[in-house]
């Protein structure tokens, strides 16, 4: 390592407790997320009224349904996040130097869970829950989507850049290749929300055989949801060129920090997802599997957001 990096990258590091709460906070927000996408598959968004904050009007529950419970508990867990990432903010700004690049992401974070609080709550006062049709629900969906992306990117960014041991302060780093960075990082959003559009078209019109979901999909008479669901595989095909440039430069880059497990764990992820893909369309979407494939989806955006970073947000004093 060069004089000039260890200069503009001293500083008092966080604590170990610091970033395992960070690394910690990250997961349960993950957590959060796959119990968001229960409340949708299993249609219970509905299951506290058209209440918010209160769930039917009451804080305590007496005999609910089931829906209700799921419902309910997402609120709850919801809820602790925010203030798990309050937290997360307060003690960042305690435990780092001026100038610390999680400081930013801490920042950034909970910006977007006001706002993800804010779309969740217009979402049940709207009526775009359960089984409703209304026009307006899929664009506030991917609207909703694209702000959770937003926060798991920024919480991850606040992890990694807590557990970095140089090149954290603004000062020192440089960024490389902005343009196509965000441009990639863009084309993997979309095909999260058109992931999240075509699982909402499984759940308000779910097919009773593979040959109806594949008849249906090139069915004028078929919603419009239905019949756009080829754009998600579509896209996430052209994400995949942007993956093979990012992991060009990621092994270009290995000299300094070692991308080759993080590399080949963002490969392992991608393969794993296309084959969940195809098994949702043999198996017709079982709520299960929407589980389980939103998972590797979710880890597989916070393995790309953490590789991004050590390819664009480079150390100073290295060139290349």
């Amino acid at each position: 390592m060069s004089s000039a990096t260890v200069s503009i990258s001293a500083g008092r590091q966080p604590s170990p407790a610091l970033r395992r709460f960070a690394w910690a906070v990250l997961l349960y927000f993950v957590a959060v997320i796959l119990w968001g996408t229960l409340v949708r598959a299993t249609g219970s968004g509905a299951g506290c009224g058209d209440h918010w904050p209160l769930c039917n009007g009451t804080v305590l529950q007496h005999s609910p349904r089931t829906a209700t419970i799921i419902e309910f508990t997402h609120r709850l867990t919801s809820g602790i996040s925010f203030f798990a990432i309050l937290g997360l903010m307060i003690w960042t700004f305690l435990g780092t130097v001026k100038g610390h690049l999680a400081r930013s992401m801490a920042v950034a974070s909970l910006v977007f869970t006001l706002i993800e609080a804010l779309l969740g709550a217009l979402l049940v006062l709207l009526g775009l829950t359960a089984e409703s049709r209304s026009p307006l629900r899929p664009w506030y969906l991917a609207l909703h989507l694209s702000n959770t992306l937003l926060l798991l990117a920024a919480l991850t960014l606040t992890a990694h850049m807590l557990s970095r041991r140089e090149a954290y302060l603004r000062k020192s780093i440089r960024i490389v290749a902005p343009g196509v960075t965000l441009a990639g990082l863009f084309v993997f959003m979309v095909v999260g929300v058109t992931g999240s559009l075509a699982a909402l078209g499984d759940t308000l019109f779910p097919a009773t055989s593979l040959a109806q979901a594949l008849s249906s999909d090139f069915s004028s008479k078929s919603a419009w949801l239905v019949r756009w669901r080829w754009t998600h595989p579509t896209i996430a095909f052209l994400a995949s060129i942007f993956l093979v440039w990012i992991m060009v430069r990621a092994l270009r880059r290995s000299d300094h920090w070692d991308n080759r497990g993080l590399s080949a764990l963002v490969l392992a992820l991608l393969a794993l997802q296309y084959a969940l893909g195809i098994l949702d369309v043999l198996w017709l979407a079982p709520v299960w599997l929407q589980v389980v494939h939103l998972l590797g989806a979710d880890t597989l955006w916070c393995a790309l957001i953490v590789l991004t970073a050590r390819v664009t947000l480079q150390p100073a004093a290295i060139r290349g």
